[in-house]
């Protein structure tokens, strides 16, 4: 096992940026706007007016196409996983290594979709499991405390156990400051602020407090070795972060992505092209951001369009 974590010198003069007041209310209405009253409305004006045969056609194809896409956003999607495997080549080790990154569980009832993302964890046997952040949200004290317990199970009963731990930094989600206990008994180990853990000769880990993770000037020096950063928000990589890998997730890929435009919203200051998927940035320096395994809950819509729920696995390999 690595040793205990030690304290890391940085900077930060940010704050962490809160969600627009009404913001997922507002997207709630929208999606019911789109997906259930424009074509009721269609398929009435096409009932209840005589028109054109070619408006009525339009009216009826434009109406089927709405509900299509409302189906695959809200049926289909939200638990069509993705595996995504990226390929990192440094000079910094003489072996290979394999990362999981799991970020944004973000569920409120955990269940048989969670179970299937941590087998398919524990099957590639990575050497590494990082936990980005975002595991419950759930705002009814009884029902996170069913679902935790729910989940530390889950966890226990995955069987992954890789050789140089898993590690979980705090997310938005993670309102408690409590929320340690979440990972109480399992082989997590949840670092609620910003640390720098040896995890052997070669290899160092820099995981970030939530508030770091949001600060866009933030600073971590070099380290020798293959330096790794784990934040929940991917902000931290417009600062001055000299490490190998630096990963995220809390963007989800914005759940919405439209063609030709990418993702919508996305809460965070990078660029819209560095919210999901691998970047690479000056320096030989790799930023990938995950799309995440849930969606956001709550009020919000839960749908995806566009943009599947995604494992990443990460192999880095002696260039």
């Amino acid at each position: 096992m690595p040793p205990a974590p030690t304290p890391l010198r940085h900077c930060y003069d940010g704050a962490v940026a809160d969600d627009p007041p009404g913001m997922f209310e507002l997207l709630a209405l929208l999606a019911w706007g789109i997906f259930v009253v424009t074509p009721l409305t269609l398929v009435g004006l096409v009932w209840l007016r005589r028109t054109r045969r070619s408006w009525r056609v339009g009216a009826t194809a434009a109406a089927c196409l709405i509900v299509a896409v409302g189906v695959q956003a809200f049926f289909v999607e939200p638990r069509w996983l993705e595996v995504t495997h990226v390929e990192h080549r440094t000079t910094e080790i003489d072996h290979e290594l394999t990362i999981a990154l799991v970020a944004d569980f973000q569920t409120d009832d955990p269940g048989d979709y969670e179970r299937r993302v941590l087998a398919t964890v524990a099957e590639a046997r990575p050497d590494l499991v990082l936990w980005a952040g975002d595991y419950l949200q759930i705002d009814d004290p009884d029902a996170y405390t069913e679902a935790a317990a729910t989940f530390r199970a889950m966890l226990g009963e995955s069987g992954i156990d890789p050789p140089l731990g898993m590690f979980a930094v705090r997310g938005n989600s993670e309102t408690r400051a409590s929320w340690p206990e979440l990972f109480e008994g399992t082989k997590v180990v949840p670092e609620p602020g910003t640390r720098r853990i040896e995890l052997g000769e070669d290899i160092t880990l820099t995981t970030l407090s939530l508030r770091d993770s949001f600060d866009p000037t933030l600073r971590v020096d070099p380290v020798p070795g293959l330096h790794i950063v784990l934040g929940h928000a991917p902000d931290y990589a417009l600062g001055e972060v000299d490490a190998d890998l630096l990963l995220a997730g809390h963007t989800h890929g914005g759940q919405v992505r439209l063609p030709g435009f990418g993702p919508i919203i996305t809460l965070s200051r990078v660029p819209r092209s560095w919210a999901a998927g691998t970047t690479r940035l000056e320096g030989d320096r790799t930023l990938v951001v995950s799309r995440g395994i849930g969606m956001e809950r709550g009020p919000a819509p839960r749908l995806r369009f566009a943009c599947r729920p995604e494992l990443v696995f990460i192999h880095v390999r002696p260039h």
